[in-house]
């Protein structure tokens, strides 16, 4: 065990005592996997080439020195090959749950409310850190994660947080949620983050993605930001969570409250918001607690019931293992078989599933690059014209004062 700066303690975790399951996504750095060591579902984050090692390094720090329950922790790291072994968030992340999954899960103001008071709590102790503050400076719902059923947010990905001290002019971050003075190149203090979390508080309680009207590439949004666009004011929100929301998205970093002021005026509004703790009702969720109860009632393994019901979902008959007779070694070789099989099929399935995605992906980022050439194009134009116009400006302005001068030497000559 490692002691840290913090007293929490990390481990110097063997590769091979963890047992990588699946990719389940990326941070600022490097891919997820869900993993399972020492018994129990953990998230591995590697890296992917040496230029992400520095931000892989900067994450480790900041992890290893924080300890909070609504911060993702921190269990250990390995050497070789190198990643970070972490706590698993089983609902993902909120972005998913408030704009990707189909159908969507149903929640309430309740459950909004709460996950911001939860991120303001751990971001709140972030800034409050002894001898250096720390700044996540990539806030957005991508890096907060939920876990007990919905119901507990974790911020994640600290790959871009840095102490207080040293933050001063890098723009890492997400547009959507960055606050002006960090893409202007400003100096800037852990008030940006609060300028983020007004934008979150804004999401969760439309269910909309932030300045998604605008379209076009990230410079359009920060050119917005910055000329003080903001989300417009929802319809019938009450005065004082709409005036705490756009005191943190305030131009001025020093008109925007502390993060602490934010989460004691958010402790206080939660009394009439009641049932934040009731769980989410998430999607497939049905099918996990028949897949639990079964498990328990029939003591079936967890390999075997997973792959039964994943193929009988599928509807594919041909491949839906069939009970074996226990005393017949040909039967229980069938059924074996028929599990091989089954896990081929799906192992190709999943594929093709994460293929098609990559395909999409590929054209989405593509018709992004002709938007944002098409957009380079035009202000290329626009500047073209600002230049020539300038220059026929500068042309008549010498032009006057020519006049100007010709008409001062008359007048001294007349006089």
């Amino acid at each position: 065990l490692s002691p840290t700066p913090a007293g929490c303690l990390f481990e110097d975790i063997q590769r091979e005592d963890i047992q990588v399951e699946a990719a389940v996504g990326r941070g600022t750095f490097g891919v997820v996997f869900k993993a399972v060591w020492k018994g129990k579902d953990v998230a591995i984050k590697t890296i992917e080439s040496e230029n992400e090692r520095n931000a892989f390094l900067v994450e480790l720090r900041q992890l290893s020195r924080v300890n909070h329950p609504n911060i993702v922790k921190l269990y250990g790291s390995c050497d070789n090959p190198v990643c970070l072994v972490m706590e698993y968030a089983e609902c993902g992340s909120l972005y998913n749950l408030l704009h990707s999954a189909d159908p969507q899960a149903h929640y309430t103001a309740s459950h909004a409310m709460s996950w911001c008071l939860q991120c303001a709590q751990g971001v709140a102790y972030l800034h409050a850190m002894k001898p250096k503050a720390l700044i996540h400076r990539d806030l957005k719902p991508p890096n907060l994660l939920l876990v007990a059923r919905g119901t507990v947010l974790k911020i994640c990905d600290f790959g871009t947080a840095c102490d207080i001290q040293t933050c001063m002019t890098n723009n890492k971050g997400s547009a959507a949620w960055m606050a002006p003075e960090v893409f202007e190149g400003s100096n800037y203090s852990e008030k940006c983050d609060v300028f983020s979390w007004g934008i979150i508080l804004w999401e969760v309680i439309t269910r909309k993605k932030p300045f998604d009207e605008i379209g076009g590439s990230a410079f359009c949004i920060m050119w917005a930001v910055h000329r003080g666009t903001r989300p417009p004011l929802i319809r019938d929100l009450p005065e004082p969570i709409e005036t705490l929301m756009t005191r943190c998205w305030d131009k001025k970093p020093s008109q925007r409250p502390s993060m602490e002021q934010v989460k004691n005026t958010m402790s206080d509004l939660m009394k009439y918001f009641p049932g934040s703790d009731e769980p989410l009702s998430l999607p497939h969720q049905n099918i996990i607690l028949i897949f639990i109860w079964l498990k328990i009632r029939f003591s079936i393994t967890l390999h075997t019931l997973l792959l039964n019901i994943l193929t009988a979902l599928l509807s594919v008959h041909c491949f839906q293992p069939l009970a074996p007779c226990p005393n017949s070694k040909e039967s229980m070789a069938v059924f074996e078989q028929h599990i091989r099989m089954a896990q081929d099929y799906l192992k190709v399935q999943s594929e093709i599933d994460q293929l098609l995605q990559r395909k999409q992906e590929l054209i989405s980022e593509l018709e992004q690059e002709q938007r944002e050439q098409q957009t380079s194009s035009r202000l290329i134009q626009e500047h073209s014209k600002l230049v020539e116009d300038n220059n026929q400006l500068a042309a008549y302005r010498q032009s006057l004062r020519n006049k100007l001068s010709l008409i001062k030497s008359q007048d001294q000559q007349h006089s």
